[in-house]
């Protein structure tokens, strides 16, 4: 880029965020685009001096008058120099009427973009010129929540890589854990990283909320039967409870939600004991539904890691010793693989996760940091906008982190391709948003809600972003940016490619081996 200013035009009008700018050359007698036309592009930056100040804005509009000809450009306001000073964000000094507005040189650039003073990670280069580094500031970007949104194909799963592969390279004892539903990252983390999943998860079933237990005990059916087993699980596991924990144990300490262990078989005697003690048989039907219900999960191998047969011990500090990799021992993330979790407990179990993760935290003494990163993929589908969509638990969980877990060092990151059906209380806590390309346009209407006032103008271009950009705004930035995304290396980056049809067609399939290997894989549920 020329390190010349040149003068695109002047100031038509002034309002709190933007200026209207009158252009004020033609395009040359060949056609040509001249310098005012290259200055003025959308996403170009622009700049105007006061008496006291350089104010700078980026173009996010342009367009011809009807009647007048008059060629006009909006750009919203991004922030100043004062004299003799540094960039900075938000405008004093407004500019006037008739101002000369410029378009910025390579050095204007290097100022508004330039590095923070704070700690800083490089995440790419400047839409505007690619030599000039993009930077985030990481502990504004964690410490206030961050969301990654973008439709399918846009580069959402390479942009979370990218920002964990960064995070992690300047902080190796950090502690994260990413919620995968489809099996994809843990190719981009190789040595970085503990995958946990369904054949090397434990989550025993006494880790769960009452809530929790029964979204899996409980089977729907007719209200009233329901909530009978409701009261009868309930008494049952509290019974359970204290027989588990012994005399010694204060029976008044311990409720139907603390996280005591029980036995199965203690659990189906003390239902069977309460059966026998009813007057009539007409009304064992809600014991004998529960019992029946227990006991096909207890043998059913999927459910292996939550019923894990007649040994019961207190393992709760290894369970959350692995997840949240206390000590890091070299591996600061932790991969929950939920691709082969059962369909009819993955809401339970990432709630049982996030509650968890929440809860240490929690309790944890205050002056003991051990700050927890949680990245929460297809984000929608746990914190749906509409409440009957999705499992209460899980959403209650992640409401609490979005709206309290800063104070407790846990910081939440939502990744979506359909941010219209987020919960907007959720994404409204998260203070910096990486938005990717996004062509629907009730999804651009939701994060255009989100955006600060200052940012508004560069919605407009999140249909026509190229894979590998994001416009980037929030706490975490020093300026609201385009970014072009630095390259990942083919070993760092996920697997959550579009299958190559015509590519696979070329070749017949491999016939009954292929077959047989998946069925294998099919009936053993793993991987």
């Amino acid at each position: 880029m020329s390190n010349e200013s040149s003068i695109i035009g002047s100031v038509v009008s002034v309002s709190g965020s933007a200026i209207r700018c009158l252009l004020n050359s033609e395009p040359g007698s060949d056609g040509a685009p001249t310098s005012a036309d290259l200055s003025s592009r959308i996403g170009a930056l622009v700049k105007t001096e006061t008496p006291e100040s350089t104010v700078y804005g980026i173009v996010n509009s342009l367009e011809i008058e009807a009647g007048s000809g008059r060629r006009i450009a909006l750009a919203d306001l991004l922030g100043e120099t004062l004299q003799g000073g540094s960039f900075q964000r938000g405008v004093s000094i407004h500019p006037m009427l008739g101002a000369r507005v410029m378009g910025a040189n390579s050095d204007d650039i290097g100022r508004v973009y330039a590095k923070p003073s704070a700690v800083t990670l490089r995440i790419g280069a400047i839409h505007q010129d690619r030599a000039v580094p993009a930077y985030i500031l990481p502990n504004e970007t964690l410490g206030k929540h961050f969301a990654v949104l973008g439709t399918t194909g846009s580069g959402k799963s390479c942009t979370v890589a990218l920002l964990l592969r960064a995070i992690l390279t300047k902080n190796p004892n950090g502690h994260v854990v990413l919620l995968d539903p489809h099996a994809e990252y843990a190719h981009a983390f190789g040595d970085l990283t503990e995958v946990i999943d369904p054949s090397t998860l434990s989550l025993p079933c006494w880790l769960l909320n009452f809530e929790e237990t029964v979204a899996v005990m409980v089977i729907a059916g007719a209200a009233a039967e329901r909530e009978a087993q409701i009261g009868i699980l309930k008494e049952a596991i509290l019974q359970a409870k204290r027989k588990f924990a012994g005399d010694n144990e204060d029976g008044a300490t311990i409720t139907v939600d603390t996280p005591v262990p029980y036995r199965i078989g203690d659990l189906l005697r003390i239902i069977d004991n309460n059966m026998g003690k009813l007057d009539k048989a007409d009304n064992s039907a809600p014991f004998l539904r529960l019992k029946s219900r227990i006991e096909s999960l207890n043998s059913d191998r999927r459910f292996a890691f939550m019923f894990s047969g007649v040994m019961v011990r207190d393992n709760m500090a290894a369970v959350v010793s692995r997840i949240l990799r206390i000590p890091v021992a070299g591996k600061p993330l932790t991969i929950m693989d939920l691709s082969g979790v059962p369909s009819e407990v993955v809401d339970v179990v990432v709630s049982v996760l996030c509650r968890a993760i929440f809860d240490f935290a929690l309790w944890k003494e205050r002056s003991r940091s051990l700050p927890v990163l949680l990245v929460c993929e297809e984000a929608h589908r746990y914190v749906p906008a509409r409440d009957d969509l999705g499992f209460r638990s899980t959403k209650v969980a992640l409401s609490r982190i979005a709206k309290e877990g800063r104070k407790y060092g846990v910081s939440l990151c939502l990744v979506t391709q359909r941010p219209s059906e987020l919960d907007s209380s959720i994404l409204s806590q998260c203070g910096t948003l990486f938005a990717l390309r996004m062509g629907n346009q009730q999804d651009q209407d939701f994060v255009s809600r989100a955006l600060p006032d200052s940012a508004r103008g560069l919605l407009s271009v999140l249909p026509s972003l190229r894979p590998q950009e994001a416009v980037v705004v929030g706490e975490g930035v020093s300026v609201p940016m385009r970014v072009h995304f630095d390259a990942l290396d083919e070993a760092h980056r996920p697997r959550s490619g579009t299958a190559e049809f015509c590519a696979a067609w070329q070749e017949d399939a491999e016939g009954l081996p292929l077959i047989s290997e998946t069925i294998a894989r099919w009936r053993a549920q793993h991987r």
